[in-house]
């Protein structure tokens, strides 16, 4: 089965990591992504090819696109509709899937809606499949808005995937018209990277650590909008650190302004480490005895998976992280942290606390991977 899988990830590197996570579950079949963010990079397995559109992103208002070089922004956006649109033609997939689009990724529409109709004029089209994380952001007009999106899915799509698991979170909590589909809704459960082959034992011996040390890993993604919170913990760490010893992992982001990064590596005391990139994330997270972070999807299955206590700051400028996070906090899987619990004493507190309690493992299903998987063959095998 040939996929092509469009993802364009325009702020943090979750989307991308969900991504590769399914691509790496497609094992088997002949997989080509295609990305076209800023910056970031990530090991392919040898059934994958990547396929890179010039840059576009967010620009630093939110308010639109910017690019990553000095061509202007018309320029590059017909350079990508040409040659996505020459891919789908040349590559013929089996199976078109497309990560957020149309439920997100209004801005991309002058190359995907392109892009499907090529899928849907080849000689045998493909299943085109819609890739949906769990939570929507809100929208300024929302009866405007699930309008165009029900159009669109029934114009365009044979499938909609929710990386989700119903029992924790539905698409209707924050998209009111799942009914209105006229494609099967698959929910596939939770998207969780695995962690690498490196056990506990040795990646604490690889920060030097001895045995009654505490470790706690300090995260924001991408870096982009986090820095209120890695702060936080590298002021905390001398507090927790009175009372209780702890090593300190913070890992930045490749996002986290160049002038910030500094500023956290000049703060950071004994027993903080501040990195830019952390070698396995995942196996770092599941050797922790304390996770800090945002509330951002990747993180939130990442600590799900470990298993570790973990605390998280939602980005508060849309509801996705506060109602992921309060959702899976009333299920006992993790605590959440106000703006006020950011002042480092308070902060400090809240780690020991956590630490103290250690982790409850929360029933949540994390195949998500590998159902998608499974159902891209199911629907998309015949094609």
């Amino acid at each position: 089965m040939r996929v092509l899988f469009y993802c364009q990830h325009v702020l943090g590197m979750g989307h991308l990591f969900r991504a590769l996570s399914i691509c790496r579950a497609l094992a088997g079949h002949e997989v080509t992504l295609v990305s076209g963010g800023p910056g970031g990079s990530a090991s392919l397995p040898g059934h994958v090819r990547l396929f890179s559109l010039p840059a576009l992103s967010m620009d630093a208002e939110f308010s639109g696109l910017q690019t990553d070089g000095g061509l202007e922004l018309e320029e590059v956006k017909a350079q990508r509709k040409e040659r996505l649109a020459r891919l789908v033609r040349d590559f013929s997939p089996d199976v078109f899937l497309v990560e957020l689009f149309p439920f997100g990724r209004k801005a991309f529409s002058f190359e995907l809606l392109p892009a499907l109709e090529v899928a849907h004029g080849l000689s045998r089209p493909p299943l085109c499949a819609s890739s949906v994380r769990d939570i929507l952001v809100e929208k300024s007009e929302p009866s405007a808005y699930e309008d165009r999106v029900v159009r669109l899915v029934n114009q365009w799509f044979g499938l909609v995937l929710v990386h989700a698991d119903p029992r924790v979170v539905r698409l209707s909590e924050t998209f009111s018209r799942e009914a209105d589909f006229a494609c099967p809704v698959e929910y596939t459960g939770y998207v969780a990277r695995k962690p690498g082959g490196t056990d506990k034992k040795a990646v604490r011996e690889r920060f030097g650590l001895l045995p009654e040390d505490r470790l706690v890993v300090v995260s924001a993604g991408g870096g982009a909008v986090g820095g209120a919170l890695l702060a936080a913990a590298v002021d905390a760490a001398p507090v927790v650190n009175a009372k209780q010893r702890v090593y300190v992992v913070v890992s930045a982001g490749p996002y986290l302004p160049e002038k910030e990064y500094a500023a956290l590596a000049d703060r950071a005391g004994p027993g903080v480490l501040v990195r830019r990139f952390v070698r396995d994330f995942p196996g770092l997270v599941a050797a922790a005895d304390l996770s800090v972070s945002m509330g951002g999807y990747n993180t939130c299955m990442d600590v799900l998976a470990a298993g570790v206590p973990a605390l998280v700051w939602p980005f508060g400028r849309n509801r996705e992280q506060g109602l992921r996070a309060e959702k899976l906090a009333a299920m006992g899987a993790l605590g959440v942290l106000s703006d006020e619990d950011l002042a480092p004493k308070r902060l400090a507190q809240r780690m020991l606390s956590a630490l103290e309690a250690g982790a409850e493992r929360a029933t949540v299903d994390l195949s998500g991977a590998e159902r998608t998987a499974r159902l891209l063959e199911r629907y998309g095998g015949d094609a």
